[in-house]
């Protein structure tokens, strides 16, 4: 007690019983107003129950059936393999089909209309879906749309005296804020588990094609995917999506998806049936110290660095340039590859954005309507390694006349791990060469550092060679 009286500086100012008082007072406001201050026998008894009764009943268990064709034995399609142990052909098994059933959790958004919130994954081929409530009822749910790059789908079910969750603002999510998640884990039913956001903006997992996840250490398990995670409010804060699980089971880290985030696509389903994402048409990357030097950006810059700008893309028009180093979208700071995608691919077709970079060290706003997304942004990133320039490596005209071709790499070539055989470079220290003419004109006017442009595949990326 006494180390909790000493990081109070109001402690030696006041009595103790006023402290007291004080604490006390602050637990009957916002979300602790949730907590019934006493039981039946008049004892203290903080509890989630009052907020549970609200929130429980708009949370549903999902199941799914799906039917698969089990083959035959391939080998049996071989008459010799027939005739050698005498397999009569009337024994032969024709395809037969088997279904399959698995389980989930949803939540509901919109009770006058039975809107359902769930994970793709959960109902991601499934011939019939069944959505069973904390009453007892079950209904047969309709697929209205999914969208698979964040894990989400929409379903719609036909009842009566439905019960649904509020939607937060899940941008006002802190580190340390107490959450409930709320789900099916391992078809057991309804199950509540408790914990805190333990990190936000999670990307880089793999998981969906659109990261920009919650993480808690409230308990999820298998069968809690598209559940709810909800505040001490009971706001729904984020949709259960993922496990870190090593052992096949929680470990203390489990994903949400926010709420904000996946209202972008739920908008977007319930008017359209399907997302209509908007794109920007650059190839990006993440601005690295080494490139943030050679861009002369500081080092200690970060951001997105514009690899490739797509002809006729909102790029294009917008006039932004390879090179580009974005900073800021819509006045919002990036700080990431990953950001910046996420924050175009959730914008609809036609959006306007503002979009700031860095060019030349200085500061410069463009302004993009975004357009129909064919392939979306790639995003590409480079190797930091940089111990060595172009010693043992191979160098031609390329066959289309754009650029430089790396036809050969030595195993003990300073450039291994940076470049890679088949990489076409297109520039030199931000200068166009198309040959290996140019491309030694280029390098004969370099001193030391070496910035290439290099297009490999379908992705182009900025590649830095120092000695």
């Amino acid at each position: 007690m006494t180390i909790q009286l000493r990081s109070f500086r109001v402690a030696q100012y006041l009595p103790l019983k006023a402290i007291v008082f004080c604490f006390f007072a602050l637990l009957a406001q916002g979300s602790w107003a949730l907590f019934p201050q006493q039981d039946g026998e008049g004892r203290e008894l903080p509890s989630l129950a009052p907020m549970l009764k609200n929130v429980n009943p708009a949370v549903v268990n999902i199941s799914t059936f799906t039917t698969r064709t089990v083959r035959q034995n391939p080998l049996l399609n071989d008459p010799f393999f027939r005739r050698f142990f005498n397999v009569p052909e009337h024994q032969l098994q024709q395809p037969q089909q088997r279904r399959t059933q698995s389980a989930g959790s949803g939540v509901i958004i919109d009770a006058k209309k039975g809107i359902v919130l769930t994970n793709h994954h959960v109902v991601n081929g499934a011939d019939e879906i069944t959505v069973g409530m904390e009453d007892g009822r079950s209904f047969t749910a309709t697929l209205v749309g999914s969208d698979p790059d964040v894990d989400i789908a929409v379903l719609k079910i036909e009842a009566k005296d439905l019960h649904s969750v509020k939607l937060a603002d899940s941008e006002k999510l802190e580190v340390g804020d107490y959450v409930v998640a709320i789900g099916n884990p391992f078809g057991l039913g309804q199950t509540v588990t408790t914990g805190i956001v333990s990190a936000l903006g999670r990307t880089g997992l793999g998981i969906e094609g659109y990261e920009n996840f919650i993480q808690t250490d409230a308990s999820i398990n298998p069968g809690n995917s598209g559940g709810a995670l909800v505040n001490l409010r009971g706001e729904l804060v984020g949709v259960n999506t993922a496990i870190l699980a090593p052992s096949g089971g929680n470990v203390g880290i489990g994903f949400a998806i926010p709420i904000n985030m996946a209202k972008v696509s739920i908008d977007q389903i319930l008017e359209h049936g399907e997302v209509r994402r908007g794109q920007l048409g650059v190839v990006i990357q993440d601005l690295t110290p080494e490139l943030a030097d050679a861009f002369n950006v500081g080092k200690r810059q970060r951001g997105a660095v514009i690899a490739e700008v797509q002809k006729g893309s909102a790029a294009d028009k917008a006039g932004l340039e390879v090179g580009d180093v974005v900073v800021e979208l819509d006045d919002k700071e990036i700080l990431s590859s990953a950001q910046l995608r996420n924050s175009v691919g959730l914008k609809r077709v036609g959006d306007r954005i503002t979009v700031t970079v860095l060019r030349d060290g200085k500061r410069k706003e463009f302004r993009a309507v975004l357009a129909a997304a064919s392939a979306g942004e790639e995003i590409a990133t480079n190797s930091q390694s940089a111990d060595g320039l172009l010693k043992g490596v191979t160098l031609r005209d390329a066959d289309n006349g754009q650029g430089v071709l790396v036809t050969e790499m030595a195993r003990d070539a300073d450039a291994a791990g940076k470049l890679l055989q088949g990489d076409l470079i297109v520039s030199v220290n931000q200068r166009r060469v198309v040959d290996v003419k140019q491309f030694s004109e280029a390098l004969s006017a370099s001193k030391g550092r070496l910035l290439l442009r290099v297009v490999r595949g379908q992705m182009a990326l900025w590649i830095v060679l120092q000695p």
